[in-house]
């Protein structure tokens, strides 16, 4: 399992947790609310049978203090007494300013219809009255608690995912800033002491043939050296043509792999496309989309370079004939220690969009994958 698939799993787990713990918390306060209604039910049917109790004449004196004690403490749910005929005889705890409005009862009356079943109670002559009743502003409210809960518990949670992640990301940074300045450091010392071997080797009769070969991984040493010395801190960009940096790079990738592989480009060594560049950071790229084109190809097929010249931006399409990816995967290869390798780190696509899009102000992205088909990927440059 590689860095990138169990960093996925860590956040699928805390995700899942923080998701657990609202479930649980939204059960218990619908269960909450459910037994509140039961209870606003209830004193509702007591306030029904102690109305029914007042009609019929034969109770003492006590019972009816007692009634009417009852009837008195309904001061939280708003009720509407009707007749059989639909008549609104009287009401409670509505808006006392809107008692006499006659539309606004209608309207209160069509919601309490809606909202819970009539209770009905008998006043005699074999004549019925009906009660009908809405939930409490209190019990209204909480109501809309798990809701609103529940919206504080997912904002809660994409804040920490987010607060989590930009803090790992500037770990992360810390972490490459760090490696890469130990290594250009590191390779500064043996490079400048075979450089200056090479020298001495020169004053000596040896193969000229042998001698620009160890001059040419000196020369590379160095330019990794560069570009390792470059991460962190903004490089300068100049003005250069992007086909001679392109060549440079495949040319060197050209010169290290077997001759299965085939490179085509749409374009030739005498064209220019001059942009703002920096050769050394830029070629990386190049390199390390190449390698990882010939490396989905095992190392046999074809890489078409292709380069479009638009108005305000040019086009660089990477094109390979490998086993591709699926969409899920297009965003996920640009992660730090995504790898589909045995060997490796997951660096290099890390790197790549690291110098595109922070050092050139560009974008990098697949622009399109098939499974056993191959996989292009574009970027674009400004201007």
């Amino acid at each position: 399992m590689n860095i990138y698939t169990r960093k996925i799993r860590w956040k699928f787990i805390l995700i899942l947790s923080a998701v657990l713990i609202a479930l649980g918390s939204l059960f218990y306060t619908n269960k909450l609310v459910s037994q509140l209604k039961q209870e606003e039910k209830n004193k509702v049917e007591l306030w029904a049978k102690a109305t029914e109790q007042l009609i019929d004449l034969d109770i003492t004196e006590t019972d009816f203090g007692f009634l009417f004690e009852v009837i008195e403490n309904n001061n939280t749910v708003p009720v509407i007494l009707v007749n059989s005929d639909n008549e609104i005889i009287s009401t409670r705890n509505l808006d006392p300013a809107k008692e006499n409005n006659h539309d606004y009862l209608a309207r209160k009356l069509k919601k309490m219809k809606k909202q819970n079943e009539a209770i009905e109670f008998s006043i005699g002559n074999n004549s019925n009255n009906f009660i009908y009743y809405k939930d409490s502003i209190l019990l209204s409210k909480l109501e809309l608690f798990p809701f609103v809960q529940l919206g504080v518990i997912i904002l809660f949670i994409l804040i920490s995912y987010f607060a989590f992640s930009a803090s790992r990301k500037a770990e992360q940074n810390q972490v490459w800033l760090g490696l890469s300045k130990e290594t250009a450091h590191q390779l500064g010392t043996p490079t400048s002491s075979l450089a200056a071997l090479a020298e001495l080797l020169r004053m000596k009769d040896l193969d000229e043939k042998i001698l620009k070969e160890f001059e040419k991984d000196v020369t590379r040493l160095e330019k990794i050296t560069e570009r390792f010395s470059k991460i962190g801190s903004k490089p300068s960009l100049k003005t250069i043509n992007l086909f001679n940096v392109i060549m440079r790079a495949v040319k060197y990738i050209k010169s290290r792999t077997s001759e299965n592989m085939r490179f085509n480009v749409s374009f030739s060594e005498k064209d220019e496309l001059n942009l703002p560049l920096n050769a050394a950071l830029f070629e990386w790229v190049i390199e390390n989309l190449c390698k990882n084109a010939i490396d989905a190809m095992n190392g046999k097929g074809i890489i078409n370079i292709n380069v479009q010249d638009n108005v305000q931006v040019a086009y660089l399409d990477i094109s390979d004939t490998g086993r591709g990816m699926n969409k899920s995967k297009f965003k996920a290869i640009f992660k730090p220690g995504y790898t589909t390798k045995e060997r490796g780190w997951g660096l290099g696509l890390s790197l790549s969009k690291r110098i595109v899009e922070m050092y050139h102000g560009g974008k990098i992205f697949v622009n399109y994958s098939e499974i056993n088909k191959g996989t292009t990927v574009r970027i674009v440059l400004k201007k």
